[in-house]
């Protein structure tokens, strides 16, 4: 069988360890004993542990199992892993007897070479290969001597993509034997505020699901717990194997206040783009559907149902054509037609009538459906303002006609011009998939298998979902020259309903205050424009060694032990804490290119009347009432704003009048009240000076 390689690390090797002599502490045999519960050929597997940590879309993930060797002799404990085929490997270690190996991860092509020489001496290696629709599975094995523990921990992380509307976290459970302590820990950190979030398993009853799961969530964190029992593994109430094997998948989504969320960590920022609420953009969409002999029966079958389904689910904006290739090219209508009731009716009959034949002629049903969707643009015959695409279905490589890869591809690559994307769908395993999945990516589409199961008609209508509502094409993202470097891909052909667009790249000047990204595309009926005003000024709460991180961008409520503190977006933050007591913390924000005045934040005291009379510093001062005297009211250098002399603590100071917020009744806006301002940093009504009042830090 063929390996399904990883695009970066796939290799944990263990090149210094060679299996039969791993170096151990001294051990005894632990006699004869009755057969113990979860032990299987001697071994036991004691614990596993899945701790996944998600911050921003991003997921940590690490697996941790612990066996010990209950046997007389040595054993070879396995260690398999099923990993989403998105996911890299970042560590590896083996700790036998509390010494710890760790491996080293290699590029693919080096590690598929050290892995066989590894194996032909008898090392300790482990190799990632393909596992299934969504997996792939990482496998390691190695001697244990009688009484000996050993603990293998495999640690991944992964992207975590949008797909109609909700982030996925697939995690594959199989351990095989009973597991005395079994647990998936997951933690999710999500800046925007968390709006949905759920569990399931495809494995176990929703009556024991939810007698083994927890789950939570509220504001920006949530938690997802699943430890069953041993007798909730049992595959039946005597059973001594688990049930345990399946998927467990947990999906959720974020508050959507705008289109856009930016975020700012340590100099680099990734820019989050998902609007809602837009009119689907209408779509020209040309199936191009291989009908060779190899389609013959059941795969032919499940190709028309999909086709029948999708024809359900077209809009009457639509246009459509059917491109049928096997030795020769067939096509429905000589040019694209509405999807109206009366041209769906009849797309119908000729999909139903659909039949295998011939050979396989990839590159002319592909030039003829681009042809097809460029005459009709040319011809203005489908809307300005809608989008086209091409979706081809084969299940085998060109066999007729032009059939050398690398020149089908030029050939529609030239064709294409950057205009539409290609989306190439391979049914089965017998194709060059590589040469469906090159030609799609460098046509700003993608390339997706069809496995060949029961459910291959639900997989093509599940694609075709995704690419279905499109609502805008021509998507740009922009940010200030000269500002940002290492950008990734900012440039999208489409943005479909319930996915999301991610940026990322690094800012020249870490220290830089506020940068503007733009988001430009076409949308049905105009062309938008997306304005994210980034700021990294942060907020951190601290209790203890523990910190939550936050921004002037969130909004937010976070309570614990007696505090509260709620984030208004751009507006301010509200503590409070104790018996009623209450400060607003206000972002005040000036003209971005004043000469001299920058953004500041004003403290106000909501209800002083909580704060006892010897509370003093810089504000506790003025918590309680003092004498004061304003006389002799005169013109000041500013015409609108007159001088006069406060006579206050013994001293004569010269003030002027002017207007500030009281923030004690309106928190969010503030209401305008009439004030005198004291020169020189309040020298003479404060105790002291300023410079008093600052200090490195609080504890």
């Amino acid at each position: 069988m063929a390996f399904a390689w990883w695009p970066c690390l796939i290799l944990a090797l263990l090149s210094s360890l060679a299996a039969p002599g791993f170096p151990r502490s001294p051990s005894r045999p632990l006699g004869k004993r009755s057969l113990l519960e979860g032990v299987v050929n001697g071994i036991e597997v004691y614990s596993t542990k899945i701790s996944c940590k998600v911050t921003s879309r991003f997921a940590h993930n690490v697996v941790t199992t612990r066996a010990v060797n209950r046997a007389d002799t040595a054993k070879e404990v396995s260690f398999d892993v099923e990993l989403p085929k998105t996911a890299f490997v970042t560590n590896f270690t083996l700790t036998i007897d509390g010494v710890t190996y760790p491996g080293n991860v290699k590029e693919k092509e080096v590690a598929k070479k050290q892995y066989e020489k590894a194996v032909s001496q008898g090392k300790t290696a482990g190799l990632v290969k393909a596992s299934g629709r969504k997996l792939e599975k990482f496998t390691v094995s190695v001697n244990v001597a009688a009484g000996s523990k050993v603990t293998f921990e495999l640690t991944y992380e992964e992207l975590l993509k949008r797909h109609k509307g909700k982030y996925e976290m697939y995690l594959k459970v199989q351990p095989k034997q009973l597991v005395k302590h079994f647990e998936i820990e997951a933690d999710i950190y999500e800046p925007q505020g968390i709006s949905t979030l759920d569990a399931e398993a495809s494995f176990i009853t929703n009556d024991l699901l939810g007698s083994a799961l927890t789950k939570s969530f509220s504001g920006k964190k949530g938690h997802v717990s699943f430890k069953p029992s041993m007798d909730q593994q049992r595959s039946c109430p005597t059973c001594t194997d688990s049930l345990l094997n399946g998927n467990f998948i947990i999906t959720y989504d974020v508050n959507r206040e705008s289109p856009a969320n930016v975020q700012i960590v340590n100099g680099y920022f990734v820019h989050f783009f998902a609007p809602q609420g837009l009119p689907v953009v209408p779509k020209s969409v040309v199936f191009v559907i291989d009908i060779s002999g190899s389609m013959h029966g059941r795969k032919m079958e499940q190709t028309k149902d999909a086709l029948l389904k999708i024809l359900d689910d077209m809009k009457e904006l639509d246009y459509l054509n059917f491109i049928l290739f096997s030795g020769d090219v067939t096509t429905w209508k000589d040019d694209l037609v509405q999807a109206t009731p009366e041209n769906i009716q009849e797309a119908r009959i000729f999909v139903k009538n659909i039949h295998d034949q011939g050979m396989t002629n990839i590159n002319d049903g592909l030039m003829r459906a681009i042809n097809m969707l460029n005459k009709a643009r040319e011809e203005q015959r489908v809307p300005e303002r809608s989008t086209s695409i091409v979706i081809m279905l084969t299940d085998g490589d060109a066999n007729i006609g032009e059939s050398r890869p690398e020149k089908i591809q030029e050939n529609v690559r030239n064709a294409i011009g950057g205009k539409f994307p290609l989306y190439n769908l391979g049914f089965g395993n017998n194709l060059n998939y590589n040469f469906l999945e090159s030609m799609a990516l460098e046509n700003h589409g993608l390339a997706r298998r069809i496995y060949e199961d029961s459910d291959a008609n639900l997989q093509l209508q599940g694609f075709y979902e995704e690419v279905a509502t499109p609502l805008l094409t021509s998507v740009e993202l922009e940010y200030p020259e000269n500002a940002i470097q290492d950008l990734t891909q900012n440039a999208y052909q489409h943005f479909y309903d319930g996915s999301e667009i991610v940026v990322a790249g690094r800012l020249l000047d870490e220290d830089m205050n506020n940068f503007k990204a733009d988001v430009k595309g076409h949308g049905a009926t105009n062309d938008l424009t997306f304005t994210e005003e980034v700021t990294p000024e942060k907020i951190i709460l601290g209790n203890g060694a523990a910190q939550s991180t936050l921004s002037w961008l969130d909004t937010v409520t976070i309570t614990q032990d007696g505090l509260s503190v709620t984030i208004n977006r751009k507006k301010n933050m509200v503590v409070s804490f104790g018996d009623g007591v209450t400060f607003v913390v206000v972002l005040h924000q000036v003209w971005k290119k004043h000469p001299v005045h920058q953004d500041f934040l004003g403290f106000y005291v909501v209800d002083s009347h909580r704060m006892s009379a010897q509370t003093h510093g810089l504000l506790g001062q003025f918590f309680h009432p003092f004498d004061f005297k304003v006389s002799d009211i005169h013109r000041g250098s500013d015409p609108t704003k007159p001088d006069a002399t406060m006579v206050v603590k013994n001293h004569r100071l010269t003030v002027t009048r002017g207007s500030q917020k009281d923030y004690r009744k309106d928190v969010s806006f503030g209401t305008k009240v009439a004030c005198w301002f004291v020169h020189n940093n309040g020298e003479g009504l404060i105790d002291g000076v300023h410079s008093n009042y600052i200090i490195p830090e609080l504890f």
